[in-house]
């Protein structure tokens, strides 16, 4: 009965932590740290380990966890995540034969170079909120799949934002407005069109760069003009903006996807019968919430060709 079943598993290494220096001159730009929490799953062809006592095809996760020191020691150029990402699939899909894809995730510990009089600081860092992470897959073959992303981006407007004329049955207390607080803490993935290791463009293309370019376009989409604002009419049409604008501006992102919960501010009022008044909501007293709020994520990806 055994014989007939279907096994198919992988392994790896999660949470392995590192830290990267890259010494450079002041004129040079000063000192780069980077700190990530690195983790590698690989599809390797060792199922007599699942079925019997057989380990020999087996690479040990504590092997997989020294490889990433390793590769982090021999990158002596300054590496974007990302390209670190495609080293560690390509190093575990090329040395063993039995290892047919590597899945390489990192997080990134937001060390951000600090300002001092008016001049970035050579080898001083504060520590930032919103991380950077990827995902990258390698396969033996060469093909790759490389997404990155944003998490714990928190944006918070106090104005230019309404929800109204939605759908209203016996259920439905909520009342319609143009007038609210709309804050949300965005989670972003975007895809990069390259398919094979060799596609990957050579220097001056930067990841990280990228990343921070993405960064400001939704934040910019997301406010508006720093006068003015723009109006939002719900937190959908707001995601789709934002998403919108990051692929009409960067061609080599293919497809990005958005999850943006609505973190409510709920207007305050307060009042007895003997003080029937005690706080008047006006605009101006509310109580910040994130338990419940409101789901909304999409995927916006530019069209695939018909050729």
């Amino acid at each position: 009965m055994a014989d007939l079943l279907e096994l198919q598993g992988r392994h790896g290494k999660s949470r392995v932590r590192v830290s990267r220096v890259w010494r450079r001159p002041a004129a040079g730009g000063g000192h780069v740290i980077v700190e990530w929490s690195v983790a590698v799953s690989v599809v390797s062809d060792c199922l007599p380990s699942y079925t019997s006592d057989d380990n020999s095809a087996i690479v040990a996760t504590d092997s997989i966890k020294n490889t990433v020191y390793v590769k982090a020691k021999e990158c002596t150029e300054v590496v974007s995540m990302e390209e670190f990402a495609v080293i560690l699939g390509r190093h575990f899909t090329s040395l063993y034969p039995q290892v047919s894809e590597a899945t390489v995730t990192i997080v990134e510990r937001p060390w951000e170079r600090v300002v001092v009089d008016g001049k970035p600081h050579s080898h001083g860092f504060k520590l930032g909120v919103e991380k950077h992470i990827t995902e990258v897959i390698v396969k033996k073959s060469g093909n790759l799949l490389i997404n990155s992303g944003i998490q714990g981006y928190s944006l918070l407007k106090t104005t230019q934002s309404g929800f109204e004329k939605f759908v209203r049955d016996r259920y439905t207390l909520l009342p319609d407005t143009r007038e609210r607080i709309v804050a949300t803490e965005v989670t972003a993935w975007w895809r990069y069109p390259f398919e094979h290791v060799f596609q990957i463009p050579s220097k001056p293309f930067c990841f990280t760069q990228r990343y921070q370019d993405v960064k400001k376009v939704l934040a910019d989409t997301f406010f508006g003009p720093p006068d003015v604002g723009v109006y939002s009419p719900s937190v959908q049409n707001t995601l789709y903006l934002m998403a919108k604008e990051v692929l009409n501006r960067f061609p080599d992102i293919a497809s990005v996807q958005l999850r943006m919960p609505n973190l409510h501010f709920l207007p305050v009022n307060l009042g007895n019968k003997e003080n029937p008044g005690l706080v008047k909501f006006a605009d101006d007293v509310y109580l910040p919430t994130d338990e419940p709020h409101g789901t909304i994520e999409a995927t916006v990806s530019r069209p695939k060709s018909k050729l």
